[in-house]
């Protein structure tokens, strides 16, 4: 199908057009080394991620109180029990004291029960995007790993085709899943299905991801194993019948004043898909009910309830949360931007470019009061709790936030959503052949390259620069921007007369969030801590981290310790311990010729500036022993014959 290869070669001559003409732009308009790189997908992908967390950065919690009560009931075993209702939030701490107040002395009663039926319906089989958001939800896999995987398991020919956007299934494949079904868990269990795609640019050139047969085949290895019982689960569960509940809601009178409360229950009549499968939930689509369900022990109109406790704890609004890579994913394919085969790599970019990071953050700690209505007496405390804890989420680093802002600026058409949902519909258009692709390449090409042209002729070099303050002490102006080496503060001008102070910024920190006093806190580097043997020991942060300096010799601080706040108590044992390692590593030093004799992992050699030369085996006990001439001679036979590259082969998955 000629339609189909043209579409393929537009889509590839137009994303190496965007990459090879957006890319040196970048080179020569950022004091930056050159591994920077835009693209029409990956730049997005980092505009969706810099909104996100510019939303977040934005964001002021409002606190409201939550009312919850808590009664007793027997159960259907004649013993009491404790169940939950609630009431009508209150938007401050003086709106849930007047609500508790006006609860003194009240009796509860039920007023009215409301049974419904309900049904929980299965999820369709997996598209490529689906499985690589569930099985980042469900195992925590990567959706490059999850890809690598889907590989393995389509090479062995145990699953279907894992490059697809289809969501529906052969004849002879939903037969096979009826017989295991039926066979496995019985005829009530079975319910066969065709599903219908919701993306409307779906190409369904495949079928569902699926088992290649329906006997659960396991994989030997672990994480390929895991990964194809998710998907025969997800299969197996999209032929199968609905999960049937039935859910309860009870209302409850107070006596002492109009207002109600509700508690809900929900009990599983059938279990059907769920025997099977349950699909997770993101962390955006999470709500308070999802915490609030169980089961409710039987219950009468006109049955006084006994209250064991009436609170109010207050509560904060949430920003909607980062984006995990399985949120991403979903992101962009709601937007119709990019093609199953596209996310994995995309995403493997932007984190290899340092627009983005995968990292976890630490929450803080937060006070929130609780007003307790028990024995009809109010009691008010305040507690703590953890709040803003993020794990494996990704963060836009100031990088990828100045790339993202110039990128917006000089091509607003390239980082626009709805312009590269658009450019797929066309690529679609091609395939189907209602669009000439040579035209279409065209019709791009020759605006963009009048705006890239632009842009290297008038656009200014990017700083990515914030002002913060003026320094007491000098006068000069205090600056947050990005550096050669990335983000940094720095007190003065490159233009005035003495040269301005730098400081990095801690990998927590960002440009556009640092404040002036975190900001000042950072010059305090580098910094004496005491002396040891009569020399000072200084702490101080170079390009490859923080460090210790004493005696002209350099130490590693690693992550352990906070060159801000580490002691001299804390920095002589490891100046102690890495020199005394350092030393039972050498052999011998000839200073005059700056040359050493070291003892490494494969056996002593010799060091000379930043080259290393092997010692024959023959010489090697004997090390200790060889003569400045001796060592001259191996260093000039390991010159004549260095050692020839050996290039291990790549593994092919």
């Amino acid at each position: 199908d000629m339609n189909l290869v043209n579409a393929q070669q537009a889509r590839r001559i137009l994303d190496r057009i965007v990459g090879f003409e957006l890319s040196p732009v970048l080179w020569r308009k950022m004091s930056m080394k050159n591994n920077l790189s835009a693209g029409r997908v990956q730049s997005v992908a980092v505009r969706i991620i810099a909104e996100r967390e510019r939303e977040i950065n934005a964001f002021t919690p409002v606190s409201t109180f939550r009312i919850e009560a808590i009664f007793s009931a027997n159960d259907i075993n004649n013993k009491p029990v404790n169940f939950k209702a609630e009431g009508k939030k209150q938007a401050d701490a003086e709106g849930a004291e007047k609500f508790l107040q006006s609860c003194i002395g009240a009796n509860y009663t039920v007023t009215d029960i409301q049974v419904k039926p309900g049904k929980k319906t299965p999820p369709a089989p997996f598209t490529t995007s689906t499985l690589q958001q569930e099985a980042s939800r469900k195992l925590g896999y990567s959706v490059s790993r999850t890809m690598i995987l889907a590989q393995k398991l389509y090479e062995s020919g145990k699953i279907t085709y894992m490059r697809t956007d289809s969501v529906s299934l052969s004849e002879t494949a939903t037969e096979a899943i009826k017989t295991q079904v039926s066979s496995q868990y019985g005829e009530k269990y079975v319910q066969l299905r065709k599903f219908k795609n919701k993306n409307e640019s779906a190409q369904e050139a495949h079928e569902a991801i699926r088992p290649t047969y329906m006997e659960n085949n396991s994989s030997e290895d672990a994480d390929s194993r895991k990964l194809y019982e998710l998907i025969w689960k997800r299969t197996m569960a999209s032929q199968m019948a609905d999960a049937e509940l039935e859910k309860t809601t009870a209302r409850i009178s107070i006596s002492t004043n109009k207002d109600e409360l509700t508690a809900s229950g929900e009990v599983l009549k059938f279990d059907g898909f769920l025997k099977v499968y349950m699909e997770d939930k993101d962390e955006e689509e999470m709500t308070e009910e999802d915490d609030q369900e169980g089961i409710l022990p039987p219950l009468k109109v006109k049955q006084d309830l006994p209250l064991k406790e009436l609170k109010a704890t207050e509560r904060f609004s949430r920003p909607l949360p980062r984006y995990t890579e399985a949120s991403l994913v979903k992101k962009l394919e709601e937007l119709g931007i990019g093609r199953p085969s596209t996310y994995a790599p995309t995403i493997s970019t932007i984190l290899k470019r340092g627009y983005v990071e995968k990292r976890d953050k630490e929450g803080v700690k937060r006070d929130f009061r609780v007003l307790k209505l028990a024995d009809d007496k109010i009691s008010k405390v305040t507690e703590q709790e953890n709040t803003g804890a993020e794990k494996s989420k990704l963060f836009p680093t100031d990088l990828g936030l100045v790339v993202t802002d110039f990128l917006k600026q000089y091509f607003d058409d390239i980082m626009d959503y709805s312009f590269t949902a658009r450019i797929e519909q066309e690529f679609d258009e091609v395939a189907n052949g209602k669009l000439k692709w040579n035209k279409m390449i065209d019709d791009f090409y020759l605006p963009f390259k009048k705006d890239v042209e632009n842009t290297i002729e008038n656009a200014e070099r990017i700083k990515g620069e914030r002002e913060l303050g003026i320094d007491p002490v000098s006068g000069k102006k205090v600056l947050a921007r990005m550096g050669r080496y990335g983000p940094m503060v720095q007190i003065g001008d490159v233009a005035d007369e003495e040269k301005p102070k730098f400081a990095k910024l801690k990998n927590t920190q960002s440009i556009e969030t640092i404040s002036y006093d975190e900001a000042m806190e950072l010059f305090k580097l580098p910094r004496t801590i005491g002396q040891f043997e009569e020399q000072d020991v200084v702490i101080n942060i170079g390009r490859f981290g923080p460090y210790i300096a004493h005696d002209k010799k350099f130490y590693s601080l690693g992550k352990d310790f906070d060159p801000y706040t580490i002691s001299f108590e804390e920095a002589q044992p490891i100046i102690v311990e890495k020199r005394d390692a350092k030393e039972k590593s050498t052999i011998k030093i000839f200073e005059k010729e700056k040359i050493q004799l070291l003892r490494g992992p494969y056996g002593p050699y010799i060091k000379q500036g930043l080259r290393n030369f092997k010692i024959p085996k023959d010489k090697q006990e004997t090390a200790a022993d060889l003569t400045i001439e001796d060592v001259q001679k191996l260093i000039e036979e390991g010159k004549a014959n260095p050692p020839k590259k050996s290039y291990r082969k790549k593994k092919t998955s």
